[in-house]
């Protein structure tokens, strides 16, 4: 709160105050808190501020007053639990400030787009944010915004926790000048946030045009300068191509109620039902092997261990089922299933969709590196895995030779995201921007190797993998 305080005077406000842990470190304040119990909390524990009970942006619609500084910790809230009348007026507000925020947004960038019109010129912003702002596509908009409404913007990197109980990391978002503008960021890295800490300065310098460029993934700036010139060199070569294209690729299907639609063979001798109705599938990436190819032999340790992996493939022209297959669609737990939201959306309900045999699958979550693996068992994938299809027939091998490269792997760090606890995460999008080196530049991935595996070790101990 030190940095955005510049005399005893200055008016403060935080947005969401929760039990005033900001309030009651400086008298002249005003928070923001919608639950009822930890505003009567920060009543107490800062007698002098003001605070005001319910949400937020429905009082910034209202309020006439203005602040020399904003600080806070802003809920870090999903766009799943983020929903109805406060989403929408969140998101109004938003875009008053010129962040058009998706959909998909979570709760923080809102709060600090409309917290942010609340300040006078020359005011200050400093708020602990979620580190996904080094991510998430929607903060490019959010990011765009302050640097059109501030004179300078600086994001800090903290690469331990700053709250060691949470899985979330958090980084620290810090404006000065309210009224004036810049061209792009400053990124500094901390390796710990430590009380009393100075204001930061400095750092690297991303331009806008740079982070557009990059669909605002400022975790590549991690890197040091000369890794970071290597990987964009790569980047910029007609040698090296993305993974999308040279192949498709994205979740696999969604049955909308699994333990219902994936029975165990036992289970399905019960029922009677023919084995032209039952797909084999991959429920979960952590089944996956660790080799290069998932083989029948595997499959059926599976069938043996009566692992529920036999997808109930019904075909939606199906009009006629055996007796069988309607009796099972008619049990108890099937009268449940076709109550979920899938099943309800969808006609007929028992036809699973987007059921496909891929040429392969690529793990969702990783500890070390994502793996690509080849589909020899011609299993279907549920959406706990990416299916793989290749665009050219039987170059699905090659694609896997490639993507072992140090290259690939370093571009999994910079293309994925961080998921907590030292997991990587790769959504469909993510993975098709991923690198893959030719065959003529196989020489020059080898020559690069001390400085990708640098690269890579660094990403790593960012995302807390060791």
């Amino acid at each position: 709160m030190r940095w955005a305080l510049r005399s005893e005077s200055d008016r403060i406000l935080d947005p969401s105050c929760g039990d005033g842990e900001f309030l009651c470190c400086h008298d002249y304040a005003v928070g923001c808190e919608l639950d009822p119990q930890h505003a009567a909390t920060a009543r107490k524990r800062a007698p002098a501020a003001l605070v005001h009970g319910g949400d937020f942006f429905t009082w910034a619609d209202e309020t006439q007053e203005r602040f020399e500084a904003i600080v806070g910790n802003p809920p870090f809230i999903r766009y799943q639990g983020f929903a109805g009348s406060i989403r929408e007026r969140a998101l109004r507000q938003a875009k008053n400030f010129g962040a058009n925020l998706s959909g998909l947004t979570s709760s923080w960038a809102p709060f600090i787009a409309a917290s942010a019109q609340l300040l006078k010129i020359g005011g200050r912003a400093a708020f602990i944010v979620p580190a996904e702002i080094g991510h998430a596509s929607y903060a490019v908009p959010l990011i765009e915004a302050l640097c059109r409404s501030f004179g300078a913007v600086t994001i800090v990197a903290i690469r331990e926790k700053i709250f060691p109980s949470l899985s979330e990391d958090a980084w620290i978002l810090y404006a000065t000048d309210y009224g004036d503008s810049c061209d792009g960021i400053q990124l500094i890295q901390w390796d710990r946030f430590l009380a009393g800490e100075p204001a930061p300065y400095g750092g690297t310098h991303v331009s806008l045009d740079r982070l557009r460029n990059v669909r605002g993934r400022i975790r590549r700036w991690l890197l040091p300068k000369e890794i970071l010139n290597i990987y964009e060199s790569f980047e910029d070569s007609d040698t090296v191509e993305r993974l999308g294209s040279l192949a498709s690729v994205s979740i696999g299907y969604v049955s909308g109620a699994n333990d219902f639609f994936h029975l165990r063979p036992s289970d399905a001798r019960r029922a009677k039902i023919d084995a032209h109705f039952l797909q084999p599938a991959v429920r979960r990436g952590a089944s996956l092997p660790p080799a290069k190819s998932l083989v029948n032999s595997q499959v059926q340790k599976w069938l043996a261990n009566d692992d529920p992996v036999l997808l109930l493939r019904l075909d939606k022209s199906e009009t006629t089922l055996p007796v069988a297959v309607r009796r099972y669609l008619d049990s108890a737990a099937g009268i449940e299933a076709r109550k979920s939201y899938k099943c309800r959306a969808r006609d007929p309900w028992y036809a699973v969709p987007d059921v496909t045999i891929p040429d392969g699958f690529l793990t969702v979550m990783s500890g070390k590196s994502p793996q690509i693996i080849r589909n020899s068992a011609y299993c279907a994938g549920t959406n706990s895995v990416h299916v793989v299809k290749a665009k050219k027939p039987g170059s699905f091998r090659a694609i896997q030779e490639r993507f072992a490269t140090d290259l690939t792997r370093l571009s999994c760090e910079l293309e994925g995201h961080p998921l907590g606890g030292g997991m990587l995460k790769l959504e469909p999008r993510e993975a098709q921007r991923l690198l893959l080196p030719g065959t003529d530049a196989l020489a020059e991935v080898e020559n690069a190797r001390e400085a990708l595996l640098h690269g890579i070790r660094i990403m790593r101990n960012w995302r807390g993998c060791a």
